[in-house]
């Protein structure tokens, strides 16, 4: 039995394996400790079974390193020899005699025995050498495994989990002091979270600032250096009497699972899942294209131009479940959003086995395989913010890889993503670092570069800084222009969103007239159908109404939303963004309840095509809310924007533009509905103060 670890921590686990296998539980035939490696279970059995023994609750204990099936048998047949007086020349003999002897007996003192199997790997292993049933005697296995045949037959499975932050921080601060070192408790508490509150990490950890008289502070710039290797972060002298380190803990489980079926599929999905988000991956990523065809040429680890059968969404989620059942990963399938979940220290350690230009082809593979689970319309909040959540701690490990040969589009997508969501204000600060490391990577006039400042000048706009905009998209139109030429298309895309956010800052007549000149020259080089040049026209009807020709920008929307119909579909988020402002311009024609009435079908298709978080259904609701007011009803309006601000702050926070255009218009119909013998007529909001209209 291994001696106690230092600075051993009381968990809640020794409750329940005491619970399990104490007061009314002898018969209970076994007890089975399983989890990941380092979790300590180990040390967990042998505090039970020290205790046990030290109390007189057993007669004869035997503990079993029991890594094989040859391991078990061995230990079996030295206890034969020493309890039994076998022949030693027999250990085959020897093994079923001990065997044969912890079976029952009708007369004679009952013997209470304990048999510790260690470290099981394989549950095959234990075909045949499982102890016997009985009432006195008791079973106790540590395992990583999670197979459905630990279970059952009277064992019962305790799965034993990490510290938590409490025990984690606690653990450091003893094992420090026990040196006569402190450290500061915020160190602590950022540490043992950097090492996800595995014990094994912890204790390494510790050892390695005493040995190397570091601070805490310090030894978390060695783990969060990119260029070091998690092996080097470990002493050159394992505590607590430790075989592994960190980085080699999981290395056999891997081996193992590599061979399990479907053969050769685990080992690559693992090192998939370690560039990607430990706290959850959704079904959809590691289920596309790109994560399949990855699993068919067997990772970088398989032999140079592996062309192997396609792999299928079953074998996807075989080799998921052999990861799991090693303890290597949790997979969760029924929850699909983050259905694998996977400790951050063992994909470190997955990730230092790879070269570097191998992590760099695996780092792309995970951002192609982010970038095809993503939907082209953000309908489900919650997915949009795990893929958000992914592609972020991708980013995070592994810059370098996600900007050459250029910029990745997952990069983009995520940033468009927060900005969507209506986070304005994250979707500029993202293209603002991006902007910065795409110049680094690439150079100030590369493609990528200018599209990250593209992206930062509109959020920029959208968050409130609408001359920042301006002023950005002014600076951008000269270097496209010089970079790429007056017909690129994201030369002509610049000069439609400087156009846009003039009028944005009060010239109208200047960005109509600019968006004319821009018709020309995109029904010129994309054609009258292009999407482009669909939305141009839509920016044209947009400012002609802000100018005062609102008729004659009804007219023009009526024609475009004919062309989105024909050329985008019904459905399209461009379309039904014409019919919105259709609608709300039928409104300030006159034609309230017509408008109302457009507005409520058009929210019907946008909550089935969008969603009922999607900033843009929340502007429907917006709008019709405000015309069922305009149309008398004010209670009526009171009762849909009361409803709405609950919405538009939980979606797009308490400062949002339209989180506050809510609560000035639920303000406005309160004031209006306590005023209940008085009509709604044209020019009663100039005393109120006319109600937000974008």
């Amino acid at each position: 039995m291994p001696p106690r670890a230092g600075c051993f921590q009381q968990r809640a686990e020794i409750a329940r394996l005491r619970s399990a296998v104490g007061a009314g539980g002898t018969a209970v035939l076994g007890q089975v400790l399983t989890g990941m490696g380092g979790v300590g279970k180990t040390q967990l059995a042998a505090d039970y079974t020290r205790t046990a023994w030290a109390v007189g609750e057993i007669d004869v204990l035997v503990w079993i390193t029991a890594g094989s099936r040859a391991a078990a048998a061995n230990g079996y047949a030295r206890a034969g020899v020493e309890l039994l007086g076998a022949d030693p020349g027999d250990p085959d003999w020897a093994a079923a005699a001990f065997l044969a002897w912890l079976e029952p007996k009708s007369q004679g003192k009952p013997c209470r025995w304990l048999v510790v199997l260690d470290d099981v790997a394989d549950p095959t292993d234990l075909d045949g050498l499982w102890p016997p049933d009985s009432l006195t005697g008791r079973t106790l296995v540590t395992t990583r495994r999670r197979d459905a045949a630990l279970s059952g037959h009277g064992r019962r499975l305790i799965n034993v989990g990490l510290f938590t932050p409490g025990e984690a921080a606690a653990y450091l601060a003893t094992a420090l002091a026990v040196q006569a070192r402190t450290e500061p408790p915020d160190e602590l508490a950022a540490l043992a979270d950097d090492l996800g509150y595995l014990p094994l990490a912890l204790s390494q950890a510790a050892a390695y600032l005493v040995d190397a008289g570091i601070s805490c502070a310090a030894y978390r710039m060695l783990l969060a250096d990119r260029a070091r290797v998690l092996a080097e972060t470990v002493p050159d002298r394992l505590p607590d009497g430790q075989s592994h380190t960190m980085a080699a803990a999981w290395a056999l489980s891997v081996d193992h699972a590599d061979r399990l079926r479907p053969a050769g599929l685990a080992r690559p999905m693992l090192q998939l899942v370690a560039f990607l988000d430990p706290n959850g991956i959704p079904a959809g990523a590691v289920n596309s294209a790109p994560a399949r065809d990855y699993l068919r040429t067997g990772g970088p680890s398989s032999a140079a131009g592996n062309t192997g059968d396609d792999v299928t969404a079953d074998q996807v989620h075989s080799a998921l479940r052999v990861l799991h059942r090693l303890s290597l990963v949790d997979h969760e399938p029924d929850v699909a959003h983050r259905a694998v979940r996977v400790h951050q220290v063992i994909q470190r350690a997955v990730r230092d086995t790879l070269s570097r230009p191998e992590r760099d082809a695996v780092a792309r593979i995970a951002a192609d395989a982010l970038t095809a689970a993503w939907p082209g319309v953000e309908r489900d909040t919650e997915l949009a913010q795990v893929l958000r959540a992914n592609a972020t701690a991708l980013a995070r490990t592994e810059e370098d890889a996600l900007h050459h040969p250029t910029v990745h589009a997952l990069l983009y997508r995520a940033g468009n993503s927060v900005g969507v969501a209506g986070q304005a204000s994250a979707a500029a600060d993202h293209f603002q670092r991006l902007a910065a490391t795409a110049r680094h990577h690439l150079g100030p006039a590369h493609i990528d570069t200018l599209a990250a400042r593209h992206d930062l000048a509109y959020w920029r706009g959208a968050a409130g800084d609408v001359t920042g905009a301006v002023a950005d998209f002014e600076t951008l139109l000269a270097d496209r222009l010089r970079v790429l030429g007056p017909d690129h298309p994201h030369t002509l895309t610049t000069r439609g969103n400087l156009a846009y956010w003039q009028g944005g800052a009060g010239d109208v007549a200047n960005a109509t007239a600019a968006l004319k000149k821009l018709l020309v020259d995109r029904l010129r080089v994309l054609g009258p159908d292009h999407p482009e040049t669909l939305g141009t026209r839509h920016d044209i009807a947009r400012f002609q109404q802000r100018g005062g020709d609102g008729r004659t920008a009804a007219a023009e929307l009526q024609v475009l939303l004919a062309d989105r119909q024909r050329v985008l579909g019904p459905d399209h988020p461009d379309t039904l963004a014409t019919r919105h402002d259709l609608a709300c311009w039928r409104g300030e024609f006159g034609d309230v309840a017509g408008a109302g009435a457009e507005l409520s079908g058009l929210l019907a298709d946008r909550l089935r095509v969008l969603g009922p978080d999607h900033p843009d259904t929340l502007l429907t609701r917006h709008h019709r809310s405000r015309l069922r007011g305009k149309a008398g009803d004010a209670a009526g309006a009171v009762a849909d924007f009361e409803a709405l601000l609950g919405d538009v702050t939980r979606v797009l926070g308490s400062d949002h533009p339209q989180t506050l255009d809510v609560r000035r218009n639920l303000a406005y119909w309160r004031e209006d509905a306590e005023v209940v013998t008085l009509l709604i007529r044209p020019g009663r909001n100039d005393h109120h103060g006319r109600p937000a209209t974008d």
